[in-house]
């Protein structure tokens, strides 16, 4: 992320919603109608500073648990656009009208609950910025990344080529790249049958 940054690959900023608020206090979140628990985020705040911060290339993004499951595939799509704009969501969640008027769409980075979201926009945004031409410093590393062809990716190993009685496959010292590729492909195949066997499903 900081070399991303220091060679001018991506710009990334931050901004407090209370910048947008226009009362003494500065408050973003009231009580929600119809009553219940904790506090909704307001829309003036998210609003004004959506509409001030986007250009015509924005892409508008609401870090929410209701939203669509974050994968590689989406993380691939988010890196080609020319700006994102990411609101994280707190409290209870947002004013559903910024969902309804103002957000692209909701992203959600797995099945649980988080405290605020600019956790999860953290992880979003590793995830597409290392897909970012120059980002990482071989080219060849967000290729080879789990879930590029649907399958995690095969087991790596380094020196020493035995450890505690423990060897390196043989095939991976031969130099024969061929079979290496293959042994990685099955390797792939089994590992991700073991550890996530809905991938292999679609």
């Amino acid at each position: 992320m900081k070399r991303a940054q220091e060679n001018r690959i991506v710009e990334l900023r931050i901004h407090n919603l209370r910048d947008w608020t226009t009362d003494k206090h500065h408050i973003v979140d009231d009580a929600p109608f119809g009553g219940g628990q904790g506090m909704v985020m307001k829309p003036e705040p998210i609003f004004a500073a959506v509409e001030d911060l986007r250009t015509h290339a924005s892409k508008i993004v609401l870090m929410s648990p209701a939203g669509l499951r974050f994968d590689q595939c989406m993380a691939r799509q988010l890196s080609l656009e020319a700006h994102l704009i990411i609101i994280c969501g707190h409290y209870e969640g947002v004013d559903h009208r910024v969902i309804e008027h103002l957000v692209n769409f909701e992203i959600s980075i797995g099945d649980y609950v988080l405290t605020n979201g600019a956790i999860a926009a953290a992880v979003v945004i590793d995830a597409i910025v290392r897909l970012l031409p120059g980002a990482l410093g071989h080219e060849q590393s967000s290729v080879d990344d789990s879930f590029n062809l649907g399958l995690l990716e095969a087991p790596q190993y380094t020196r020493p080529a035995e450890f505690r009685g423990w060897k390196v496959p043989q095939i991976l010292l031969s130099g024969n790249h061929a079979e290496i590729a293959k042994w990685r492909k099955e390797q792939a195949i089994k590992r991700t049958g073991e550890n996530r066997p809905d991938l292999l499903s679609h």
